[in-house]
């Protein structure tokens, strides 16, 4: 392009505080001259992706969330704040320790500041007519209630709501609802409340698919590339220490998310995804501390970079028709 800029699509994956990672390799990209078409993620990828289709860049992302005191997420319900049994109240009564209403509202205000609310908000106007295409960003939720994997906004018309008119704060916030941290979002499938049906607990999408890199496939030769943020952990990662019913929680949930099968990445999504060290860093360790999360960043930074130097767009849509696309 003239302007020395080239076209591509991102997805990025999950991984509660290792979203700084992500946001490494993307200035890494950003660095090459790479702007975005198409967005995706799930968990802290769904909020990656909704800041840069609202218009932030890699270096803006940067300094949020290094800037960012992640125990603030922390946010227990009023009778969970109480010491011994709050905990236990929480997941009985709300299904979650915490609320999930400060990330919320955080991203609300981001979104905000670049006038973006609505998924309305973020239609591709160039979309040529193909719906899965229409939203610039699109998340990946969980219905625990029905067993399904949703594609957000899209799939928001099974529970009465208009696509255009779902809040962005609240589909990332669906899809960063970790098991049993967050309270999960419930949504009447088949209609808003009292139109019926039944009530459906939408949860993290990495229940389901924590890197949906294969959202924005299309028949035949791509027209630019896909490229897939991919969170790794060590081979040897540090073990967790069990104290207690809620240490146990987190290992059970971290472990749950983090375990992902790399074996089952097929040709065309290793040619395309960026390895993110994840430096031992856990889903849910909300204690993160800057020293830590600079080191992520440098992690994902250097990685993208080795990542680019070696990209080859030819031999990509060559495994990509080898494949099948």
């Amino acid at each position: 392009m003239d302007d020395g800029s080239r076209l591509a699509d991102a997805v990025f994956d999950g991984g509660g505080v290792k979203g700084i990672g992500l946001v490494g390799a993307v200035v890494a990209a950003e660095e090459r001259g790479y702007r975005w078409m198409n967005l995706a993620g799930t968990s802290a990828g769904a909020i990656v992706a909704a800041l840069l289709g609202a218009g932030y860049t890699g270096l803006e992302l940067r300094e949020i969330l290094l800037e960012l005191d992640y125990r603030r997420f922390r946010d227990p319900w009023l009778l969970g704040r109480l010491p011994v049994a709050g905990p236990a109240i929480s997941l009985f009564l709300r299904l979650g320790l915490y609320e999930g209403d400060v990330l919320e509202e955080w991203l609300r205000r981001l979104l905000g500041a670049r006038r973006v609310r609505t998924f309305g908000d973020l239609v591709l106007p160039d979309a040529g007519g193909e719906p899965r295409f229409r939203y610039r960003v699109q998340v990946i939720a969980a219905d625990v209630s029905r067993g399904e994997l949703l594609v957000l906004p899209a799939d928001a018309r099974a529970y009465g709501i208009n696509p255009d008119r779902l809040d962005v704060a609240r589909a990332v916030r669906m899809s960063a609802s970790l098991p049993y941290f967050y309270r999960p979002v419930r949504l009447r499938y088949g209609g808003p409340a009292g139109a019926g049906g039944q009530v459906s607990y939408i949860v993290d999408g990495g229940l389901l698919s924590s890197f949906p890199v294969w959202l924005f496939d299309v028949p035949g030769p791509p027209p630019w590339p896909t490229f897939g943020f991919r969170l790794v952990e060590p081979s040897m990662g540090r073990p967790r220490r069990i104290t207690g019913p809620v240490s146990l929680l987190t290992a059970l949930v971290g472990t749950m998310l983090e375990a992902h099968d790399a074996r089952h990445i097929r040709e065309r999504d290793h040619v395309r995804t960026i390895a993110i060290p994840t430096l031992g860093v856990g889903t849910v360790e909300f204690d993160l501390d800057r020293r830590r999360a600079e080191a992520l960043y440098r992690a994902g930074l250097e990685a993208g970079r080795r990542f680019l130097d070696a990209w080859n767009f030819a031999r990509y849509v060559e495994a990509y028709r080898r494949v099948g696309g």
